[in-house]
């Protein structure tokens, strides 16, 4: 079904350092297929045109485009109400959104929210700045060795003072494939909401936000082969009604004095300014073909791959894998002893692959595992075993070169 899926990726046929370019960058984002690329052609060549309150054929056009994508992310997600689809620049801007309204809505004094220890910074730095004017008091749930969340403590996290519970669904840095059903479930029985940055989960797994019951989930177009700037915040009605605009200008209105202003209904609320109708069009047409090969086997062939890969570089001498979940994303992350992933990562794409070095946007997360960062392999849909097999052959030379007594 994949064999030939390469071509309609036009970026990945092009030489970098001279080598057939293999890109193992899926987490940081995915290329765009042909697919993508053309709907976004599309919209400029034959639809180009602001959306809403027009009333010229091109301007009604463009509107039915972009609500329908509106449609189509609720279906892909399971969302009760198109209206609970917030189109967002990203997952982090998804989150800012509801951390800036849970803080001024809900935050007082004394308060608690719960994050865990392998999130990402956007959904670290969001709450700290939402709970820093009230001295909310922000808790956060181990990991333990294997990398996966210490279920025990986060049941006792919670007290009377909890507000908000804000989770990943998968660690871009472990892979580690959270069970948010069972702590939106534990959440609920203390009547605590829960947000899930589904950034990486949203590829890896078949989310239905209505049987997993979150209050809100948040992803990335970019991260399932859509364009950039452009992201997706869910969130039940129940709560989107209550929290305040996060943005002020055009679109988010219904009625503007210099006396007071009266807000749109949902989701134009919270959709302030000319939207990214582009991106919303681009990420209709990423959804189209996911589901094209369908999400069963994107996930079998992305996991096949990640466990083809944990197999192949326990061959490797001197090489750590960090995170050994049971449940896990297409993510691998390993270091080599005694050698710093910069170094690493540089000589991996001297030799025309892309991987990615650091702490990944998480810091907490790495310090409490007492390393400097890792070295990360992700692996998508144009991904296959021959290219594991030459990140292999790479980081043998590579051993050999940075171990050279």
């Amino acid at each position: 079904m994949f064999k030939n899926i390469r071509n309609q990726f036009p970026l990945l046929s092009r030489l970098i350092n001279g080598k057939p370019f293999i890109y193992m960058d899926n987490a940081a984002t995915t290329q765009k297929p042909l697919r993508v690329l053309h709907a976004i052609e599309t919209y400029y060549k034959e639809l180009n045109s602001n959306v809403h309150r027009g009333v010229h054929t091109l301007s009604q056009i463009a509107t039915d485009a972009y609500e329908d994508a509106r449609k189509k992310v609720q279906l892909f997600i399971g969302a009760k109400h198109a209206h609970e689809i917030i189109f967002t620049k990203g997952t982090t801007e998804a989150i800012n959104l509801v951390a800036n309204g849970v803080g001024k809505s809900f935050f007082k004094q004394g308060d608690e929210l719960i994050l865990s220890c392998m999130e990402h910074h956007s959904n670290i730095v969001p709450w700290q700045l939402a709970a820093q004017p009230y001295g909310v008091t922000i808790k956060v749930i181990p990991v333990n060795s294997r990398g996966e969340l210490e279920m025990e403590v986060y049941e006792n996290l919670f007290t009377e003072k909890t507000k908000i519970v804000a989770l990943t669904h998968a660690s871009n840095i472990l892979g580690t494939i959270n069970p948010i059903k069972k702590m939106i479930d534990i959440a609920h029985s203390h009547r605590v909401p829960v947000l899930i940055d589904g950034a990486q989960g949203i590829k890896s797994s078949i989310v239905d936000v209505q049987e997993l019951d979150c209050d809100f989930y948040c992803f990335s177009g970019h991260k399932i082969y859509a364009p950039m700037g452009i992201g997706v915040l869910y969130g039940k009605e129940k709560y989107l009604e209550q929290l305040p605009p996060y943005q002020g200008g055009g679109e988010m209105i219904e009625q503007v004095s210099f006396q007071k202003t009266t807000f749109n209904k949902l989701p134009f609320k919270f959709e302030a300014g000319t939207p990214n109708v582009e991106g919303a069009i681009g990420l209709s047409a990423a959804i189209d073909f996911m589901l094209s090969f369908g999400m069963e086997k994107l996930i079998e062939h992305e996991n096949n791959l990640l466990n083809y890969a944990h197999i192949k570089l326990q061959e490797i001498e001197n090489l750590t894998v960090i995170g050994t979940a049971k449940e896990k994303t297409a993510v691998i992350s390993f270091l080599l002893k005694n050698q710093h992933p910069a170094d690493v990562g540089t000589l991996i794409d001297m030799m025309g692959i892309a991987v990615r070095t650091g702490h990944h946007c998480a810091q907490p997360l790495i310090d409490f595992l007492h390393i400097p960062g890792t070295v990360r392999a992700s692996f998508a849909v144009y991904n296959n075993m021959d290219e594991i097999d030459k990140l292999l052959a790479v980081l043998q030379k590579v051993n050999v070169m940075l171990n050279k007594k």
